[in-house]
């Protein structure tokens, strides 16, 4: 059984340990959303010919967001049953944790097929922007419209395109995982202690993938590069999107990384003094 003292990398990893438990408990996950499907809203999204300037909300916040925390506590039990990842030092868990919930959450909203409408949001007129914001603050509000509601309409673009390129895909289940597996061990995130064999557990992920697809989709030979490039839309998504756009109109502006480990361990975690 491996352990750690400070960082002692496994050096005869376990053939396919990770993608067995990633495997085992995500397909199980899988048949119980089958049956008992979160209520989803129709998609709508409009061109917005003016860039990331304008700003878009959730047309349905309480049903969106509902959803989106019920994938979010079904994506945190799913990490914590990971063997290898338990293995790992506390702080190690707690920094990918805070690196992969986003993008986890929304691989998890394709999985199950979430959807959600949005409307933009409302341009302040100059008269507003004053009585909100001071005389003296009105340039700096017309310019970066920090306190404005809503996110950018150009990063739930991304948020939609990457839904959209899964279910064209049709991803199955065990794909699904294996995607999970290399966004959940990521070895780039800087303050690991356990790099190098983080970063042998996600090329087991695209390792096994890679065999997955070859082995499942012969005629399709650009499958594995299809979802590859998936997952290079899954990484740009950005974390603090994630939590304004499904988080926030409901939650309020919350610590997020603090909300993760409290719901990961059940407890306030222990500031250092």
């Amino acid at each position: 059984m491996a352990c750690f003292d400070g960082c002692h990398c496994i050096s005869e990893r376990r053939q396919s340990s990770i993608l067995y438990s990633i495997l085992k408990n995500d397909i199980q996950s899988g048949q119980n959303s089958q049956q008992q499907r979160i209520p989803r809203v129709a998609v709508s999204l409009q061109a917005c010919s003016c860039g990331s300037k304008k700003k878009v909300v959730l047309r349905s916040p309480q049903t969106t967001c509902k959803a989106a925390s019920a994938v979010l506590v079904k994506t945190l039990k799913f990490v914590k049953s990971v063997p290898c990842f338990r293995e790992l030092p506390v702080e190690d868990q707690h920094v990918l944790v805070r690196s992969s919930w986003a993008p986890l959450l929304v691989l998890g909203m394709a999985q199950d097929r979430i959807v959600f409408e949005t409307s933009e949001t409302p341009e302040q007129s100059m008269l507003q922007r004053i009585l909100t914001s001071g005389p003296d603050k009105t340039e700096n509000s017309s310019s970066s419209d920090c306190g404005a509601p809503g996110v950018s309409v150009v990063d739930v673009q991304g948020i939609k395109l990457f839904l959209s390129k899964c279910w064209s895909l049709d991803i199955s289940t065990k794909e699904y995982a294996y995607l999970k597996g290399a966004i959940l061990f990521n070895p780039d995130v800087e303050g690991l202690q356990c790099q190098q064999y983080i970063q042998g557990l996600q090329s087991e992920s695209h390792q096994a993938l890679n065999e997955y697809v070859k082995m499942i989709h012969r005629v399709d030979t650009t499958r594995f590069a299809k979802l590859f490039i998936a997952l290079s839309m899954l990484r740009s998504i950005n974390a603090n999107v994630v939590a304004g756009l499904f988080f926030k109109p409901v939650i309020g502006a919350v610590n997020m990384e603090e909300l993760l480990l409290e719901m990961f361990y059940g407890k306030q975690p222990e500031k250092d003094d």
